[in-house]
Protein backbone atom coordinates (compact mmCIF):
# COMPACT_ATOMS: atom_id res chain seq x y z
CA UNK A 1 0.00 0.00 0.00
CA UNK A 2 1.20 3.50 -0.79
CA UNK A 3 2.72 5.04 2.38
CA UNK A 4 0.66 8.21 1.97
CA UNK A 5 -2.59 6.24 1.74
CA UNK A 6 -1.60 4.06 4.70
CA UNK A 7 -0.89 7.15 6.81
CA UNK A 8 -4.24 8.68 5.91
CA UNK A 9 -6.13 5.48 6.76
CA UNK A 10 -4.41 5.13 10.13
CA UNK A 11 -4.98 8.79 10.94
CA UNK A 12 -8.67 8.53 10.11
CA UNK A 13 -9.01 5.47 12.32
CA UNK A 14 -7.35 7.18 15.28
CA UNK A 15 -9.40 10.34 14.84
CA UNK A 16 -12.60 8.29 14.78
CA UNK A 17 -11.99 6.64 18.15
CA UNK A 18 -13.13 9.50 20.42
CA UNK A 19 -16.37 9.96 18.48
CA UNK A 20 -17.10 6.23 18.58
CA UNK A 21 -16.38 6.15 22.29
CA UNK A 22 -18.78 9.00 22.85
CA UNK A 23 -21.56 7.53 20.74
CA UNK A 24 -21.20 3.89 21.71
CA UNK A 25 -19.30 4.01 24.99
CA UNK A 26 -22.12 2.19 26.79
CA UNK A 27 -21.36 -0.91 24.71
CA UNK A 28 -17.81 -1.34 25.93
CA UNK A 29 -16.31 -2.27 29.27
CA UNK A 30 -14.16 0.52 30.64
CA UNK A 31 -11.73 0.22 33.52
CA UNK A 32 -13.17 2.05 36.51
CA UNK A 33 -11.45 3.59 39.47
CA UNK A 34 -11.30 1.44 42.58
CA UNK A 35 -14.31 2.14 44.79
CA UNK A 36 -14.11 1.75 48.55
CA UNK A 37 -17.22 0.10 49.95
CA UNK A 38 -17.95 -0.44 53.62
CA UNK A 39 -17.00 1.76 56.56
CA UNK A 40 -15.02 4.78 55.34
CA UNK A 41 -13.93 8.13 56.80
CA UNK A 42 -14.16 6.83 60.34
CA UNK A 43 -13.29 9.22 63.17
CA UNK A 44 -12.98 7.33 66.45
CA UNK A 45 -12.75 10.56 68.45
CA UNK A 46 -16.20 11.77 67.40
CA UNK A 47 -17.77 8.46 66.40
CA UNK A 48 -18.63 9.94 63.02
CA UNK A 49 -18.19 8.05 59.79
CA UNK A 50 -19.67 7.01 56.49
CA UNK A 51 -20.94 3.69 55.19
CA UNK A 52 -20.99 3.21 51.40
CA UNK A 53 -22.71 0.12 50.01
CA UNK A 54 -23.82 -1.32 46.69
CA UNK A 55 -27.55 -2.01 47.17
CA UNK A 56 -28.39 -2.17 43.47
CA UNK A 57 -29.45 -5.82 43.59
CA UNK A 58 -33.03 -6.80 44.37
CA UNK A 59 -31.81 -10.23 45.52
CA UNK A 60 -29.45 -9.17 48.26
CA UNK A 61 -29.59 -7.95 51.85
CA UNK A 62 -26.60 -5.94 53.09
CA UNK A 63 -25.99 -6.28 56.83
CA UNK A 64 -24.25 -3.54 58.79
CA UNK A 65 -22.73 -4.03 62.24
CA UNK A 66 -21.75 -0.72 63.83
CA UNK A 67 -20.04 -2.30 66.82
CA UNK A 68 -17.47 -4.18 64.76
CA UNK A 69 -17.60 -1.81 61.74
CA UNK A 70 -18.21 -4.72 59.40
CA UNK A 71 -20.54 -5.42 56.48
CA UNK A 72 -21.83 -8.72 55.12
CA UNK A 73 -24.42 -9.81 52.55
CA UNK A 74 -26.88 -12.62 51.90
CA UNK A 75 -28.71 -13.71 48.75
CA UNK A 76 -32.48 -13.27 48.99
CA UNK A 77 -34.95 -15.72 47.46
CA UNK A 78 -38.59 -15.09 46.56
CA UNK A 79 -39.78 -17.15 49.53
CA UNK A 80 -37.89 -14.87 51.91
CA UNK A 81 -35.11 -17.35 52.63
CA UNK A 82 -31.54 -16.13 52.53
CA UNK A 83 -28.40 -17.87 51.37
CA UNK A 84 -25.71 -17.04 53.90
CA UNK A 85 -25.81 -16.29 57.59
CA UNK A 86 -24.91 -13.12 59.46
CA UNK A 87 -24.58 -13.62 63.20
CA UNK A 88 -23.99 -10.07 64.39
CA UNK A 89 -25.70 -7.04 62.82
CA UNK A 90 -27.60 -3.88 63.68
CA UNK A 91 -29.09 -2.74 60.38
CA UNK A 92 -29.86 -4.43 57.05
CA UNK A 93 -30.59 -2.75 53.72
CA UNK A 94 -32.30 -4.15 50.62
CA UNK A 95 -32.34 -1.53 47.87
CA UNK A 96 -33.92 1.28 49.94
CA UNK A 97 -35.76 -1.01 52.38
CA UNK A 98 -34.45 -1.46 55.89
CA UNK A 99 -34.82 -3.77 58.85
CA UNK A 100 -33.22 -3.95 62.29
CA UNK A 101 -32.07 -6.82 64.44
CA UNK A 102 -34.86 -6.52 66.98
CA UNK A 103 -34.28 -2.78 67.33
CA UNK A 104 -36.41 0.33 66.96
CA UNK A 105 -36.02 3.57 64.98
CA UNK A 106 -37.01 7.18 65.58
CA UNK A 107 -37.18 9.89 62.94
CA UNK A 108 -35.89 13.18 64.37
CA UNK A 109 -36.50 16.77 63.33
CA UNK A 110 -32.76 17.24 62.75
CA UNK A 111 -31.26 17.41 59.27
CA UNK A 112 -27.64 17.25 60.43
CA UNK A 113 -25.70 14.86 62.66
CA UNK A 114 -23.74 17.64 64.34
CA UNK A 115 -26.89 19.49 65.35
CA UNK A 116 -28.32 16.35 66.96
CA UNK A 117 -25.09 15.64 68.84
CA UNK A 118 -24.84 19.26 70.00
CA UNK A 119 -28.35 19.11 71.47
CA UNK A 120 -27.07 16.71 74.12
CA UNK A 121 -30.39 14.95 74.60
CA UNK A 122 -32.74 12.55 72.91
CA UNK A 123 -35.47 14.33 70.98
CA UNK A 124 -39.10 13.52 71.55
CA UNK A 125 -40.44 10.99 69.13
CA UNK A 126 -41.87 7.55 68.59
CA UNK A 127 -39.70 4.44 68.58
CA UNK A 128 -40.92 2.25 65.72
CA UNK A 129 -40.14 -1.48 65.62
CA UNK A 130 -39.94 -3.70 62.56
CA UNK A 131 -43.12 -5.24 61.20
CA UNK A 132 -43.69 -8.29 59.02
CA UNK A 133 -44.62 -7.61 55.40
CA UNK A 134 -45.21 -9.63 52.27
CA UNK A 135 -45.86 -6.69 49.95
CA UNK A 136 -42.86 -4.36 50.32
CA UNK A 137 -39.53 -6.07 49.65
CA UNK A 138 -39.36 -6.53 45.87
CA UNK A 139 -37.21 -9.45 44.78
CA UNK A 140 -38.17 -9.71 41.08
CA UNK A 141 -39.18 -6.65 39.06
CA UNK A 142 -38.76 -8.17 35.59
CA UNK A 143 -42.52 -8.09 35.08
CA UNK A 144 -43.05 -4.61 36.48
CA UNK A 145 -44.31 -3.16 33.19
CA UNK A 146 -47.06 -5.79 33.19
CA UNK A 147 -47.88 -5.16 36.83
CA UNK A 148 -46.24 -8.40 37.97
CA UNK A 149 -43.84 -7.89 40.87
CA UNK A 150 -42.60 -10.66 43.14
CA UNK A 151 -42.26 -9.72 46.81
CA UNK A 152 -40.29 -11.59 49.43
CA UNK A 153 -41.80 -11.85 52.93
CA UNK A 154 -39.57 -10.09 55.43
CA UNK A 155 -39.33 -7.91 58.46
CA UNK A 156 -39.24 -4.23 57.54
CA UNK A 157 -38.73 -0.96 59.39
CA UNK A 158 -41.14 1.58 57.93
CA UNK A 159 -39.70 4.47 59.95
CA UNK A 160 -36.11 4.27 58.74
CA UNK A 161 -37.28 3.42 55.23
CA UNK A 162 -38.82 6.88 55.10
CA UNK A 163 -35.28 8.17 54.42
CA UNK A 164 -36.04 7.86 50.70
CA UNK A 165 -39.45 8.25 49.09
CA UNK A 166 -39.86 6.58 45.70
CA UNK A 167 -42.96 7.84 43.91
CA UNK A 168 -43.87 5.31 41.22
CA UNK A 169 -47.11 7.02 40.21
CA UNK A 170 -45.14 8.65 37.41
CA UNK A 171 -42.52 7.29 35.02
CA UNK A 172 -39.71 7.64 35.59
CA UNK A 173 -40.22 7.45 39.37
CA UNK A 174 -39.47 10.49 41.50
CA UNK A 175 -36.88 9.98 44.25
CA UNK A 176 -36.92 12.30 47.26
CA UNK A 177 -34.50 12.14 50.18
CA UNK A 178 -36.04 13.02 53.52
CA UNK A 179 -32.76 14.59 54.67
CA UNK A 180 -33.67 13.65 58.24
CA UNK A 181 -31.49 12.12 60.93
CA UNK A 182 -32.79 8.81 62.27
CA UNK A 183 -31.83 7.17 65.53
CA UNK A 184 -31.45 3.41 65.62
CA UNK A 185 -31.72 1.83 69.05
CA UNK A 186 -30.52 -1.78 69.11
CA UNK A 187 -32.13 -4.53 71.15
CA UNK A 188 -29.40 -4.16 73.79
CA UNK A 189 -29.78 -0.37 74.07
CA UNK A 190 -26.93 0.91 71.88
CA UNK A 191 -27.76 3.84 69.61
CA UNK A 192 -26.59 5.11 66.24
CA UNK A 193 -27.59 8.31 64.46
CA UNK A 194 -28.02 7.72 60.72
CA UNK A 195 -28.62 10.02 57.78
CA UNK A 196 -28.93 8.89 54.17
CA UNK A 197 -27.02 11.49 52.17
CA UNK A 198 -27.11 9.86 48.72
CA UNK A 199 -28.65 6.92 46.88
CA UNK A 200 -26.64 7.14 43.63
CA UNK A 201 -23.03 6.84 42.57
CA UNK A 202 -21.13 9.40 40.50
CA UNK A 203 -22.63 7.93 37.31
CA UNK A 204 -26.18 8.48 38.68
CA UNK A 205 -26.78 4.74 39.03
CA UNK A 206 -29.40 4.30 41.74
CA UNK A 207 -28.90 1.88 44.60
CA UNK A 208 -25.46 3.01 45.76
CA UNK A 209 -26.21 4.14 49.30
CA UNK A 210 -24.17 6.62 51.31
CA UNK A 211 -24.98 6.66 55.02
CA UNK A 212 -23.47 9.19 57.39
CA UNK A 213 -23.56 8.11 61.03
CA UNK A 214 -22.52 8.71 64.61
CA UNK A 215 -21.83 5.59 66.67
CA UNK A 216 -22.05 5.17 69.53
CA UNK A 217 -24.58 7.95 69.97
CA UNK A 218 -24.59 9.09 73.57
CA UNK A 219 -27.59 11.26 74.36
CA UNK A 220 -29.67 11.43 77.52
Amino acid sequence: MNKTILFLVMGAAVMSLPSCNGMFGWIYDHPSATVDFGFINMDKATGKGTVYIDATSYTKWTYIDFQSATIDTTVLAADGSEEGEVLSWDLAIHRYDTKTNGGTVMETGFDGLDALAASGKLPDGEWVPDTWTDSTVMVDVSGMMDGNIVYAPSFYNAELSKWLDVDTSTMPPIYTLSGKVYILKTSDGRMAAIRLSNYMNESKVKGFMTLDYIYPLQLK
